[in-house]
């Protein structure tokens, strides 16, 4: 499979870096400018806790001594793995069992009588799934081995220090979790938001920071555009900006104001290169596409009922659509090898969604939808303007709904990559259940001002969707900044844009560059910010298991990526790394990498030389 391109010249000096060897990797910190000017970026990064020991022990000492240090910390964390893989499957099963209304009275009674029981039960499933034995503090024992390790008892001690304490807050845990204080929808909420959010809230807690903090956290796993403040909040800070009055202070529209209404419109239809002008009133806009996406959600599906969606896709809308609407996500799954039909990895054709629709039916699920995510993530991929309307013509066969993420189309840097919104066809096949979503998040880097848009023809959905606006609207004050910043366009075209692509190019070309000096396939598709990356080469065996202590082994060197898992990709292995960040954290994140990876490659190693042993 071949899936990288050559890139261009670095900006970066060259790090050579041989994951092979046995040592950590060493990584040269230099002054680095991405900004295009010839002044160079004054280097910052602390020197603090990068020291390394380049002596490595012979191959039968180090297995002798890291053997006996490491397995029983391996056995564990082995067994709570396969424990939480089980208790997942099982709290799957629970969240998204279709209600049961119609069932006899004697049914109903006894579903209400085991009620109980199955609350006890999700509140254990709620102490593994949150991921809470992974937040505490408590990180893996990572035995060093250069000459000055204790082979001794001190890492015993260590180690058996670290599982009391671990026993010693878990059951403080438990206690915690078994409470009557929650519903248990409350109980379904709260496992899920633990699950998918103890990473961000660990590292919310100690952030990188190049002067303050060099320790802390780089989150590589969220997808922020970090590469354009200095532009942002200079033109943010303009006196244009700064306006009051009283209309801003109140409150307004629930579809939101209609000055940010008429100039999303105006926006869309320039930048999506719509062949009409679009309708304003067709516009609403909610704190975040997030908001959005659950709105249409809710109003287009009934609880219980699914939209199809290719897969591996952002975890995040699974949150969306279950936080409302209890709508299932049911996947396509796409396949990392070229088959029959496809021309390129994961490619999405009809065929697979054909497939998907007959599958879901089969199981007795209602399909009402389908959800696309274009520039995609995180594969990256841009759908050509023929593949749109394949896929929008397989929706109007089956009367689906088609509900389509362009959050990332201006984040489109490759001059040889064309995107084609679905505002821009000249004729929609069913426009009345064609809808598009947009935000400032990503192209613009502004995820803290929550803003999401739907553009939709159909006027009934619009004024559903706007209903939410009552819970999900936007600051007033917000709504005039975002105004301000969209009717720009000299600024947008002559600077920003040219500005972001710019550095997202000299980003990507750094990290991809790094990917194929390890020799780490990766999809090279130049749009978003991330870049989709196969780790498995460093799991053995190649399981979720694996893939998910690889990504605690990354948390435990400060380093946030996201699994495959997350993205409900098929199959393990596979990481997104976002690229978007500034240079300095960027290059001591790829620092830490190394140093996982190399570690990994040695671990791998000592198990090769301890299966024979057993045997």
């Amino acid at each position: 499979m071949d899936e990288t391109r050559d890139g261009e010249g670095e900006v970066f000096p060259n790090i050579s870096a041989d994951i092979s060897s046995a040592g950590p990797v060493p990584v040269p910190f230099s002054s680095v400018n991405w900004s295009g000017s010839s002044q160079p970026v004054e280097a910052k990064t602390k020197a603090q806790g990068m020291s390394h020991q380049s002596d490595v022990l012979p191959c039968d000492q180090l297995r002798d001594q890291v053997i006996g240090n490491q397995s029983s910390h391996t056995q564990l964390m082995e067994t709570l793995l396969h424990l939480r893989q089980t208790v997942d499957d099982c709290i799957t099963q629970l969240t998204t069992r279709p209600p049961q209304l119609d069932l006899p009275l004697e049914e109903q009674r006894h579903n209400q009588a085991t009620g109980e029981q199955e609350a006890f039960l999700r509140r254990v499933v709620n102490l593994l799934q949150s991921g809470a034995m992974w937040g505490l503090g408590l990180q893996a024992p990572r035995p060093t081995l250069g000459p000055r390790d204790d082979a001794g008892g001190g890492q015993q001690a260590q180690l058996s220090r670290q599982l009391d304490q671990l026993v010693h807050q878990l059951s403080h845990l438990e206690v915690a979790f078994v409470s009557h204080d929650l519903s248990n929808r409350g109980i379904d909420i709260s496992a899920f938001e633990r699950s998918k959010f103890q990473d961000f809230k660990t590292y919310q807690g100690d952030k990188y920071h190049e002067d303050k903090n060099t320790m802390g956290f780089i989150n590589l796993g969220v997808s922020e555009n970090k590469l354009c403040t200095d532009l942002m909040t200079e033109r943010l800070s303009r006196s244009d900006m700064n306006h009051l009055e009283d209309a801003l202070l109140q409150y307004s529209d629930q579809r939101g104001q209609p000055f940010l209404r008429e100039e999303v419109a105006r926006f869309l239809t320039y930048y999506c290169k719509s062949p009409a002008r679009l309708d304003p009133e067709n516009v609403v806009v909610l704190s975040g596409c997030c908001s959005v996406f659950s709105a249409l959600a809710t109003v287009l599906c009934d609880p219980g009922e699914a939209l199809l969606t290719p897969t591996p896709f952002f975890g995040g809308l699974v949150m969306g659509s279950y936080l409302y609407s209890k709508v299932e996500l049911m996947p396509v799954h796409l396949d990392s090898e070229i088959t029959d039909g496809s021309a390129r990895p994961f490619q999405l054709t009809v065929d697979k969604l054909e497939q998907a629709l007959l599958e879901a039916t089969l199981k007795g699920k209602k399909v009402r939808g389908l959800l696309l995510i274009n520039p995609q993530n995180p594969l990256g991929d841009v759908y050509s303007r023929d593949s749109l309307e394949e896929y929008l013509e397989f929706a109007k066969r089956y009367n689906l709904h088609v509900i389509i993420d362009e959050l990332y189309m201006l984040s489109v840097f490759d001059d040889s990559v064309t995107f084609h919104s679905v505002l821009s066809m000249e004729s929609l096949p069913d426009p009345n259940r064609t809808h598009m979503i947009w935000g400032t998040s990503k192209d613009f880097g502004i995820s803290g001002f929550r803003f999401g848009a739907l553009y939709t023809h159909n006027k009934e959905v619009a004024s559903a969707v706007s209903s939410f606006g009552f819970l999900n609207g936007i600051s007033g004050i917000t709504q005039y900044k975002l105004c301000r910043l969209l009717q720009d366009r000299e600024w947008i075209d002559k600077v920003y844009l040219p500005t972001n692509h710019s550095r997202l190019k000299a980003a990507h070309r750094y990290i991809t560059n790094k990917l194929k000096a390890l020799k780490i396939p990766f999809l090279n598709r130049g749009s978003g910010l991330y870049v989709w990356m196969n780790l498995k080469e460093y799991l053995q065996p190649c399981t979720f298991e694996e893939e998910l202590l690889l990504h605690h082994r990354f948390l435990g060197n400060k380093l946030i990526l996201s699994p495959g898992k997350t993205y409900m990709c098929k199959e393990p292995g596979w990481f997104r790394l976002i690229f978007s960040d500034k240079p300095l954290p960027l290059k001591l994140a790829m620092h830490r990498f190394y140093e996982v990876l190399a570690e990994q490659k040695r671990d791998l190693r000592v198990k090769q030389l301890e299966d024979p042993q057993k045997e």
